[in-house]
């Protein structure tokens, strides 16, 4: 499977609001143009794979300019920061865009994944 864009980073601190709505997030800094929106991806730390669904942009709902990569790891949960990982974006799923509420995001998030999770044939 050929990666559409890779990008490589140390994890930063985010807002933890992936964590709050129950997709935590590791988040590193974007460097070069990327097409904002969510993508089917895998993320590599310390030469382990795992699949992810990762969002490119800047955060619109909550009023953010800063774009970065956030990447919700499938079946993961240690803690990142200062790691340092690597995205690679398979396929863009679809763009980034302003919601009207936090469970309107979220409901959009849970198919996001569940879409990933089929383009992946996640079992």
């Amino acid at each position: 499977m050929e990666e559409l864009y890779k990008i490589s980073g140390v994890v930063i601190l985010g807002d933890n609001r992936g964590k709050e709505m129950g997709f935590p997030t590791a988040n590193i800094a974007l460097h070069k143009k990327i097409p904002e929106g969510i993508y089917a991806a895998s993320v590599t730390i310390n030469g382990k794979v795992y699949h992810a669904a990762s969002f490119v942009g800047s955060a619109k709902t909550f009023q953010k300019t800063e774009v970065k990569v956030e990447s919700y790891l499938f079946d993961f949960n240690q803690d990142l920061y200062g790691k340092m990982i690597t995205v690679k974006l398979y396929k863009k799923i679809r763009g980034n865009k302003i919601f009207d509420s936090v469970e309107e995001l979220v409901a959009q998030m849970k198919k996001d994944v569940e879409e990933i999770k089929e383009f992946f044939m996640y079992k």
